[in-house]
């Protein structure tokens, strides 16, 4: 009798183990894994600096979420000089920023609305 009692709690452990909260819930989604809008993977910022010569433009960033960057101020590549035509320091942007062999480059900036 002992060991229908210990068969039976053993099975009982482990349909409960089976059956736990996180188990019952729909699977994880893997939001790194969806691709994101380009409205979505833009980053918002404020341009504080730009050396056309060197192709750099310094900005105060928000939060740059693809590439799980907090928000701070950096200097950054353009990848086509002649986006740094388009903004000058002082003006609201909406930026996309790419990591290309640890080098932070900046592929498209847009004013913000």
């Amino acid at each position: 009798m002992k060991k229908i009692v210990g068969i039976a709690a053993a099975a009982l452990l482990g349909a409960t183990t089976l059956m736990s909260p996180g188990s019952l819930a729909q699977p994880a989604m893997n939001h790194g894994a969806m691709p994101m809008t380009a409205e979505q993977a833009l980053s918002d910022g404020e341009v504080r600096k730009i050396d056309k010569e060197t192709g750099k433009i310094t900005i105060k960033h928000g939060p740059i979420k693809h590439l799980d960057m907090p928000p701070m101020s950096m200097v950054f590549t353009a990848k086509d000089r002649t986006l740094l035509d388009k903004v000058k320091a002082g003006d609201k942007i909406r930026f996309m920023a790419v990591d290309e062999g640890g080098k932070l480059v900046v592929t498209d900036i847009q004013l913000a609305k």
